[in-house]
């Protein structure tokens, strides 16, 4: 397996893969690596000729106040899971390459990135965009894989793909959950015993919430429902909690926290019931995000 840390070096080798007909594969992550990003790779092996994956946590991504100096490390243990995973090489890149002082373009995200996460961390898709794109470039690849747990960031960057006309098949990938139903990600590690038996409401809303739609209850209603089962857990702050068309990535109805007064605000919600009449999106996504302690967490199920 290589590892290629410097970017000349990067872009030189998919060269030279794109010369020899190879077909290019890009698994990004930003490492601390798990059984889900392990998932993308296996996703992304029969697409490609030659799987790579980057390791890079970016700091354009992550807000003043947020985890970046914390944020979970493992290069050598990362390293050795891409190995057994059967990955053809990895890309490192510091930070002070990708970034250097003079560094000033950025992508610019449509409206959707100020919806929902992007709420509680602005900049944050710019951040992620911006890497994206750069890392598409670098490595040349042909096809790209996103895991649908950031189901928002997953959106974006095929909006991007499209807008910029790139040459790269976006590949969406399924939520990995541990056995109890948590979504799989590096900031579980954050989370005590106690945090970490608490944040499995977060899944156990979300089906009960997909179940009693499917049945044909107000949308309202099993909002409200599902809002009141996470908030039961003292330990779950909510952040927002939203019933979206994965089409237009636009609010069905949910409930939001505002940040100024702490309340937990209701939003407007269009009157889907289950009759004939009534039109709900052919593929909906519902959306949650939910502090436990320090630690963010988010979580969706797709209701087709």
């Amino acid at each position: 397996m290589e590892v290629i840390q410097r970017i000349e070096s990067m872009v030189l080798r998919a060269r030279e893969l794109k010369a020899e007909g190879r077909r290019i594969g890009l698994v990004p992550t930003m490492g601390f690596l798990h059984e889900g990003h392990i998932s993308l790779m296996r996703r992304l092996r029969g697409e490609c000729d030659s799987l790579w994956v980057s390791i890079f946590v970016n700091p354009a991504q992550f807000g003043p106040a947020e985890d970046l100096d914390r944020y979970p490390r493992s290069l050598e243990r990362d390293l050795e899971l891409c190995r057994e995973a059967g990955v053809d090489g990895v890309f490192h890149p510091a930070a002070e390459e990708v970034y250097p002082k003079d560094y000033r373009t950025w992508v610019e995200p449509p409206e959707q990135a100020r919806r929902y996460c992007g709420r509680a961390r602005p900049g944050h898709f710019r951040g992620v965009l911006s890497i994206v794109l750069r890392l598409c470039m670098w490595t040349s690849c042909d096809c790209a894989v996103f895991g649908r747990k950031d189901a928002q960031q997953l959106w974006l960057i095929r909006k991007m793909a499209r807008d910029f006309s790139l040459p790269v098949e976006i590949v969406e990938a399924e939520l990995v959950r541990e056995a109890d139903g948590l979504a799989l990600s590096s900031r579980n590690s954050y989370l005590s015993p106690e945090e970490r038996r608490a944040a499995t409401v977060l899944h156990s809303a979300l089906v009960r919430a997909a179940e009693e739609l499917k049945r044909g209850r107000a949308l309202q209603e099993v909002l409200t429902r599902a809002a009141e089962m996470i908030r039961e857990q003292v330990l779950v702050e909510l952040e927002y909690l939203h019933a979206v068309d994965w089409e237009s990535l636009d609010s069905l109805g949910g409930y939001e926290l505002d940040f100024q007064s702490g309340d937990l605000r209701r939003l407007p919600s269009a009157e889907y019931t289950g009759d004939p009449g009534s039109s709900f999106p052919a593929d909906c996504l519902l959306m949650v995000a939910a502090r436990l302690g320090g630690t963010r967490l988010i979580d969706n199920l797709r209701i087709e």
